[in-house]
């Protein structure tokens, strides 16, 4: 999952939240720097990564775009995931998107001291283009596609994947609303479990 599926799935602690925006981006080696708290919303982030690896529902949107993404095929599931998210918000949260998405930034802002170098360029760029908003509409997932072509270790095509978003936009949504509910409950039991 990406970034809007991440912060959702963190509920209300705060500090939960802060680990699991930074589990693209911390080390092993930088864990002892950060307070307990953050440390398990980095494993939460960890466990939802893989939780949605093996899922049936992820693997078979995934198998769509491999012919054409090959290794990103994955991550382009990940951020047409938060798309779906997105879109069928209401259905998982009762908070307005928008608003949600201005929450995130000022608690993500509020913790910045403790992120590294790139969680902080990262922020600012989900901030000035209201990235967890505009992951509800296809211009929104184009700039991000656009900003991960670019920084891609080869000719990925990322930034020509909107076409099979378009193409397939049915299927992928059956499979995400056949697949989320099952990660929600996952990430429940998972912050219950690590109490």
């Amino acid at each position: 999952m990406n970034f809007l599926a991440h912060l959702l799935l963190s509920g209300e602690d705060e500090k939960l939240t802060v680990g699991n925006y930074l589990g693209d981006f911390v080390r092993s080696v930088q864990l002892r720097e950060l307070s307990p708290q953050i440390v398990k919303g980095v494993e939460l982030h960890h466990a939802i990564d893989s939780y949605t690896d093996a899922h049936q529902q992820f693997q078979q949107s995934v198998e769509r775009l491999r012919p054409s993404y090959r290794k990103y095929a994955p991550v382009l599931t990940d951020i047409f995931y938060d798309f779906f998210l997105a879109k069928n918000w209401s259905e998982f949260s009762d908070q307005p998107l928008q608003e949600f998405a201005l929450e995130m930034y000022e608690l993500l802002n509020k913790n910045k001291a403790v992120f590294p170098p790139k969680a902080i360029r990262f922020l600012q760029f989900l901030e000035s283009y209201n990235v967890l908003y505009n992951y509800g509409n296809k211009e929104g997932i184009q700039r991000v596609l656009n900003g991960m072509s670019k920084r891609a270790s080869f000719d990925s095509k990322m930034d020509e994947a909107v076409v099979e978003l378009k193409k397939y936009e049915s299927d992928f949504n059956t499979e995400f609303m056949a697949f989320f509910p099952d990660l929600l409950q996952f990430c429940e039991k998972w912050i219950m479990d690590h109490e």
